[in-house]
């Protein structure tokens, strides 16, 4: 079991920069791989970024590649996503995901457990 709780969002203008936090409890953080995924009102839930157990391995949307970095501490059982270059399509309620699995980890059903998630709200 895993709990997760996001922290970092706002308003910023366009190309402007926020830092999301992702806040894990339990003694098992290294043993998942964390993702971060964004839904914007009215539409489904996406994949934006994934790091791999060790944080070796990251993964993006094209939407976001380039402008968006994803990294984890699992001394400190956090997760981060660097957002830079920010655009009005990236306002969103951004959240974090843990999982188990090994592979389709850009597939949310693949996701066991989930944070509340922060709004992200970029202004053009």
């Amino acid at each position: 079991q895993v709990w997760l709780v996001e922290s970092g969002g706002g308003l910023v203008q366009a190309g402007g920069s926020l830092r999301l936090s992702c806040a894990a409890s339990g003694r098992t953080f290294s043993t998942y791989v964390m993702g971060w995924f964004r839904q914007a009102p009215g539409k489904e839930r996406e994949f934006v970024a994934v790091i791999n157990r060790s944080g070796q391995t990251t993964y993006y949307a094209d939407s976001v590649k380039g402008r968006f970095t994803i990294s984890r501490d699992n001394a400190k059982n956090m997760v981060s996503l660097q957002m830079n270059s920010l655009k009005p399509e990236d306002t969103a309620v951004y959240y974090c995901a843990a999982t188990t699995a090994f592979y389709g980890t850009e597939d949310r059903a693949r996701y066991n457990y989930w944070g509340q998630g922060t709004q992200v709200t970029v202004s053009s």
